[in-house]
């Protein structure tokens, strides 16, 4: 390895959890600072406490890595396994509770859509913000500002304040911004999971210019065949400590065996147990096969999805969508007011067809309990569709759906 970008030893992160004290607002702040004199007036008697009991957890543990400068790193691991709180302590946002980290150049974090954006300034002067931000010059960040527009596609609205954008609107700039500004450090999170199909080929697009440019980047995802097509390493984090850490096919192998393994042992089981709510397999109901997750009929399918409910969901809210091998959603769908006791439930949908090209596709479900979320998973092993063609013999003709078509010639009129 050549030139070290980052070096991270023994990188530790504790949260405290419970009911302990709370972040306030800035409005929120300002109110306390004005009835400071009154509530100090009101003192609570002797021995009350209005702290509740607090209890610790670790994010992060032991971990330590280096990247070389030019270096690309996917970071993969199930929710909740650590790699958003390792990009945001690299990118400063929270500091470790143990260890360090040393970064050696200007650092450009795309960790969550409008990161570092005032909402009450305009797209214009959140851009020249995040210039000086990343320390450059703004005659620097003036060459770029057409470009990073034009790649938004904000013409209209860049003078307008960024809390009227819609989504959409602040993840392109935000990402159009992160990318154009040249950050010698470049950590992404899971962005090319958003936004339209057109919007992602862009970002991919972008961020293998990057990758050319000789730019280190650190790049999270579920998306596994992202992770492949843009790095030639990978970090894999199971409970907040590194699992394995090499070239990318290695590691990634690795990663669906274990997971694969993982999703047998609960089939196996046949209950949930635990306390978590989570979503323990998936199949193919129908047509049935040996391998269950194989499609490999045209025609009418069933998806079978198994969740362990630690605790009975009166207003629940489910939700699934099918990606494929590019992080483009091709089908999705929610259903609202699920009522499910405590227990093991499956939840099916019945699909009248999946006319999809043959390949290999990912399933996400989610599950929520009076919109506070239960479980998100990335659902293992991956979907494969293995039917026949249909369609243009060239590749890049062929298009997302299989459909046969019947053509015929007759004369006009």
């Amino acid at each position: 390895m050549g030139e070290i970008a980052i070096r991270v030893e023994q990188l530790g992160k504790r949260y405290r959890i419970g009911s302990g004290p709370r972040y306030h607002t800035l409005r929120e702040r300002l109110t306390e600072t004005v009835t400071a004199p009154l509530r100090r007036l009101r003192r609570a008697p002797e021995g009350s406490s209005s702290r509740g009991e607090v209890s610790t957890m670790w994010a992060l543990r032991d971990i330590s890595f280096e990247v070389g400068r030019g270096e690309v790193l996917g970071i993969v691991g199930r929710n909740g396994a650590g790699k958003s709180t390792l990009l945001k302590v690299l990118s400063r946002i929270t500091e470790p509770t143990e260890g360090a980290a040393l970064i050696r150049g200007r650092v450009g974090s795309l960790l969550e859509v409008g990161t570092g954006f005032h909402p009450e300034l305009t797209g214009r002067e959140n851009i020249y913000l995040n210039g000086a931000i990343l320390g450059m010059r703004k005659a620097d960040t003036a060459h770029k500002f057409d470009e990073i527009v034009a790649f938004a596609e904000v013409e209209k609205f860049i003078d307008t304040p960024v809390k009227h954008y819609s989504s959409g609107m602040y993840l392109r700039l935000a990402f159009a911004v992160a990318a154009h500004l040249e950050p010698e450090i470049l950590l992404v999170d899971e962005v090319l999971a958003v936004g339209d199909t057109g919007f992602q080929r862009k970002c991919l697009g972008k961020m293998g210019d990057t990758v050319k440019g000789g730019r280190t980047v650190l790049f999270v995802s579920h998306q596994l065949n992202q992770v492949r097509r843009l790095c030639t390493r990978c970090l894999w984090l199971d409970g907040g400590r590194a699992r394995r850490d090499g070239p990318t096919v290695d590691v990634l192998n690795a990663y669906e065996a274990a997971m694969s393994e993982l999703a047998a042992q609960r089939d196996s089981s046949g209950q949930g147990g635990g306390e978590a709510t989570r979503f323990l397999r998936w199949e193919v109901e129908a047509p049935t096969r040996e391998r269950p997750n194989v499609l490999a009929s045209a025609g009418p399918c069933t998806v079978k999805f198994v969740v362990h409910v630690a605790r009975p969901v009166d207003d629940g809210q489910h939700g699934v969508a099918l990606w494929n091998s590019e992080g483009q959603v091709i089908w999705a769908t929610a259903v609202d007011r699920l009522r499910l006791p405590a227990g093991d439930h499956e939840l099916i949908h019945g699909l009248p067809g999946l006319p999809l090209r043959p390949g290999v596709y990912r399933w996400q479900v989610s599950l929520y309990a009076d919109r506070e979320l239960l479980d998100n998973w990335y659902a293992v092993p991956d979907f494969i569709i293995a039917t026949e063609t249909h369609g243009h013999p060239r590749d890049e003709w062929a298009g997302v759906l299989n459909l046969p078509a019947e053509f015929r010639v007759r004369p006009a009129g």
